[in-house]
């Protein structure tokens, strides 16, 4: 046994065939440690309790001999007072680790994989919720989930509320109480900080619906603003369907020679596959749309990975373009993009298309088709949706030109 030297220690050359320890003659139980592949590292080995231990100290040269010795002699000192600083190390290991996992980060992250991707198609939204720097749930990620308590959770919506956002507010009030239910379901918490609270505000149910001036000047606006913004919006005119099912349509779903859009179970809010009939309005829209990268899967797409995602901002570029497009002396009012939803159903009941039609467009399950009526109501109404589809886009074109007259449904189907 040699006592070892900085040289020493550089020089040491590993042997291709297995692990070489070089101990140090200066420092009983400090040891070298050569691995065959050339890493070096430093190892202390003691007795504790009867039985051999191992300490692993640290890499080579990130650890060089004078620090190496230094920790040895902290840990044999450590050693002579009756302790096991290698068992001491392992469970500060394992007490960091379930320090870590219980971080409201990570136990978002696992509700995120276990519980909202498999139930809810709106996952995404979910995971901005409990991320977002906004909300001010982007400083709870490293906070130990078990330490948010009401007020934490109080203030947090406060915030929201107090930047002119109190609708969404009770949209992070809802995903906070669906994340905390899950926790102490799972056994990660006694009980939710959401317990007695109630949403920050009171929300009136929407009925704005667009005027035909303003359904004119939003189209035209949405054909300035171009791809991919432009032709998501003029498709949710057209097919009154939610903005996140045409936002995230792939090119799969179309049957083009067909004109027919199939929006898989998985996508649909109410976890049913919903076919769309496709006016030719729309389809010459869907023809125009550009391919963006070799193998893109998505219509809408910037990077040929993702979806679009500027909606925010896009939409209020768009309500103010729409407002040169409307006759003087009408201001643009407050819409939304989901407006356009409840406008195609207000159109097409203008038109004379049947309730129960216009919900079948939708896919949309209430009043006619919920309950009793539901179970034993299977008819697609195939015909008549594509009749609908039909006379709203060619209403549409009478607008946009000028032209337009209410000319009601005529039964063409029996």
């Amino acid at each position: 046994m040699a006592v070892l030297t900085a040289r020493a220690v550089e020089l040491a050359k590993p042997d291709p065939g297995k692990r070489r320890e070089v101990p140090d003659a200066a420092l009983p139980g400090l040891y070298l440690v050569v691995q065959p592949a050339g890493g070096k590292s430093w190892a202390v080995r003691y007795r504790a309790a009867g039985k051999p231990r191992k300490l692993t100290l640290g890499p080579y040269p990130r650890l060089g001999l004078a620090d190496a010795r230094e920790a040895a002699r902290t840990a044999l000192h450590a050693v002579a007072e009756g302790r096991d600083p290698a068992g001491e190390k392992q469970a500060a290991r394992v007490e960091v680790a379930a320090v870590q996992t219980m971080r409201f980060g990570a136990v978002a992250a696992d509700y995120i994989e276990r519980y909202a991707k498999p139930r809810n198609r709106s996952w995404r939204e979910t995971e901005s919720f409990l991320t977002r720097t906004l909300d001010a749930t982007d400083k709870w990620q490293e906070k130990d989930v078990r330490a948010i308590g009401r007020k934490d959770v109080r203030d947090a919506l406060d915030a929201v509320v107090a930047r002119g956002a109190s609708i969404h507010a009770n949209r992070l009030f809802a995903a906070l109480r669906r994340f905390f239910a899950w926790t102490v379901e799972r056994g990660i918490l006694d009980a939710s900080p959401m317990a007695g609270l109630k949403p920050p505000s009171p929300e009136i149910s929407r009925d704005r619906v667009l005027t035909d001036a303003e359904l004119v000047a939003v189209w035209k606006a949405a054909g300035e603003v171009g791809y991919p913004f432009g032709p998501v919006v003029q498709l949710l005119i057209l097919t009154g369907q939610r903005r996140s099912e045409v936002v995230e349509a792939e090119w799969r779903e179309f049957d083009l020679d067909g004109a027919t859009w199939t929006i898989p179970r998985e996508r649909a809010k109410n976890d049913r596959a919903h076919v769309v009939p496709l006016a030719p309005q729309a389809v010459k829209i869907l023809r125009c749309i550009p391919c963006v990268g070799t193998r893109s899967r998505l219509l809408f797409t910037t990077t040929g990975e993702t979806a679009f995602s500027g909606v925010s901002k896009a939409t209020d570029r768009l309500q103010g373009l729409s407002a040169k497009h409307l006759p003087e002396g009408i201001e643009v009012e407050p819409w939304r993009l989901h407006d356009l939803r409840r406008t195609f159903a207000s159109g097409c009941a203008r038109l004379g298309v049947a309730v129960h039609v216009v919900e079948k467009a939708l896919n949309h399950v209430s009043g006619t088709h919920s309950g009793i009526v539901g179970v034993y109501q299977r008819h697609s109404y195939g015909d008549e949706r594509r009749c609908a589809m039909e006379l709203w886009a060619a209403h549409l074109d009478g607008l946009v030109g000028g032209a337009a007259k209410v000319v009601k449904l005529e039964r063409r189907v029996s």
